[in-house]
C-alpha cells in the first residue's frame, strides 16, 4: 500500500470503529508535524471513549493502555493467581525447573506467546497498537507481562510462599505462577473492552 492509497473498506458490511481506526492511523502516517500526528492520536483516543457503552463486550477496538486497563489486568492476574499461591502444586512444578532451565525459559517464553495471542490473535477484540515503547514493544504487552510478574512475585512472598534466602527457587516458583496470571491479566484488560 503506497503512502497516498487509503486502506479499503469491506463493501459488504457497514462501517464500523475498525474502519475509523484504520483510517485514523492512515492519516497519521500522513502528516508531517508531530503535532498533527500527536492531535490524530487524540482524536484515536477520542473514539475508543465514544464507543457506544451498550456496545457487545466483544468487537470494540482497544486503544491505548492507561491506569483503567491497568487495574483491569491486575484484577484478571489476581483472579487466575490466588489459586496459585495456594496450591502446592506451584511450588513442586517450581521445584521440577529449578534444574531445568530451558523448561524455566519455556514457561516463560509460553507465557509472553499465549499473551500474544489472547491480545493481538485470538481477536477478542480489535487492539491497536498505540505510541510502542522503543518503537517496538506494545505498551499493552509490556504492561499485562509486567504486572502479572510483579503481581506473582509479591503475592507469593507476601503469602509465605517463596523464601527468598533461596532466590533461584523463589525465581522459579515467581514464573510457575506468572504463566496463568498472564492470561488473567490478559483478559481482564480486554474483555471488558476499554
Amino acid at each position: 500500500m503506497s503512502r497516498k492509497q487509503r486502506p479499503p473498506i469491506d463493501d459488504e458490511d457497514e462501517p464500523d470503529m475498525g474502519d475509523l481506526f484504520d483510517d485514523l492511523q492512515h492519516l497519521e502516517s500522513l502528516v508531517d508535524s508531530e503535532d498533527e500526528r500527536e492531535r490524530v492520536r487524540e482524536a484515536m483516543q477520542t473514539a475508543t471513549e465514544v464507543q457506544d457503552a451498550d456496545q457487545a463486550v466483544f468487537g470494540r477496538v482497544v486503544w491505548g493502555f492507561g491506569a483503567a486497563d491497568a487495574a483491569e489486568a491486575v484484577l484478571g492476574a489476581l483472579l487466575f493467581g490466588i489459586p496459585m499461591a495456594v496450591e502446592g502444586g506451584t511450588n513442586e512444578a517450581a521445584e521440577f525447573l529449578t534444574t531445568r532451565p530451558l523448561y524455566l525459559a519455556g514457561t516463560l517464553l509460553a507465557g509472553v506467546a499465549i499473551v500474544i495471542g489472547i491480545l493481538y490473535v485470538a481477536e477478542f477484540q480489535d487492539v491497536r497498537v498505540a505510541n510502542p515503547i522503543l518503537g517496538f514493544i506494545p505498551r499493552r504487552l509490556a504492561g499485562v507481562t509486567v504486572i502479572s510478574f510483579a503481581l506473582s512475585v509479591l503475592l507469593l512472598t507476601a503469602w509465605g510462599r517463596v523464601d527468598w534466602a533461596q532466590p533461584w527457587l523463589a525465581f522459579c516458583t515467581c514464573a510457575v505462577a506468572f504463566f496463568p496470571m498472564a492470561i488473567g491479566a490478559a483478559l481482564g484488560d480486554i474483555l471488558p473492552g476499554s
